[in-house]
């Protein structure tokens, strides 16, 4: 138990699914809690059953729902004195999953923070999928709103690092076909799905050929897409048919027409004058 006059808020990387991931820090950040705050309690108390642990912690719910009204509560456990520990069920607290506020407000006071790594979908996902993965980006869960979702994905349309993403199984699909319009059906990608559990799945191939796969075989569980990087600008593509339709499909996502026509030209690698004589032709 803490014996400072100030707690130590703790975050707990927890396996994706298999136990037997759990590290022993992590055990015994469990054992020595005073609180723990649990995305899902039955789900907390799965995994100390299966970690043979019976922690004398009280364990309260943290979820994205109820972090509004807990965190305050749980700052002034800190400054009890109390050791309070945070996991999600599966990965670190904070990384598209509840904590960040815990952090922000602990981080805010000065009181400490400290963590105990663990598992993470990002990169086991990344390291699975065959992709490069010198350099990447993890871009979260992509918005739900069609129109949100589209503006979000030109504006990665450049992103030339390998992007990492979670999504739900009801959505998956939508998302695929949406990334293929976005970053064009050849894309290489990996479809990541209940990673260290018994039904793990890696699907590899084009963004076309997933989404199809998506929608006739529907994934199922925790998913975690891997995509690859732009490749750079290819001068044999830049047709002024191509440019052109890059443009509207451009504003069709809100862009205005001026700021479209340069980010066709940078992603064509050619002038903006290129793109305007083409926008004048198709006109």
């Amino acid at each position: 138990m803490s014996t400072s006059s100030t707690g130590v808020l703790v975050l707990l990387g927890a396996p994706l699914g298999n136990p037997e991931d759990a590290s022993s820090r992590l055990r015994t950040e469990l054992a020595r809690a005073d609180i723990i705050a649990a995305e899902d309690t039955r789900r907390l108390r799965r995994l100390l059953s299966e970690l043979d642990l019976v922690p004398t912690a009280a364990i309260t719910s943290y979820f994205e729902a109820n972090e509004g009204g807990k965190t305050a509560g749980l700052i002034e456990q800190l400054y009890d004195g109390k050791r309070v520990a945070v996991i999600t069920d599966g990965g670190m607290p904070s990384v598209s999953d509840p904590g960040f506020r815990l952090v922000k407000a602990a981080v805010d006071e000065g009181l400490p923070v400290t963590c105990a790594p663990g598992a993470s979908a990002v990169t086991t996902a990344l390291a699975l999928s065959g992709l490069p993965c010198d350099r990447f980006c993890f871009e979260g869960f992509a918005p739900r709103k069609d129109g949100e979702r589209r503006r979000l994905f030109a504006e990665l349309a450049e992103e030339r690092r390998t992007m990492v993403f979670f999504e739900s199984p009801r959505r998956v699909a939508d998302t695929l076909c949406a990334m293929g319009e976005a970053f064009g059906a050849d894309r290489a990608a990996a479809l990541c799905r209940e990673l260290t559990k018994t039904h793990e799945e890696i699907r590899r191939g084009t963004l076309a050929e997933l989404a199809e796969g998506a929608e006739f075989d529907p994934p199922r569980g925790e998913i975690t897409l891997v995509l690859a990087g732009w490749p750079g600008p290819d001068a044999s593509e830049a047709t002024p048919e191509a440019m052109a339709a890059a443009v509207v499909a451009l504003e069709a996502t809100g862009a205005e027409r001026k700021a479209a026509m340069k980010e066709v030209a940078v992603r064509y690698g050619v002038s903006r004058r290129d793109v305007y004589d083409a926008v004048l032709k198709s006109d």
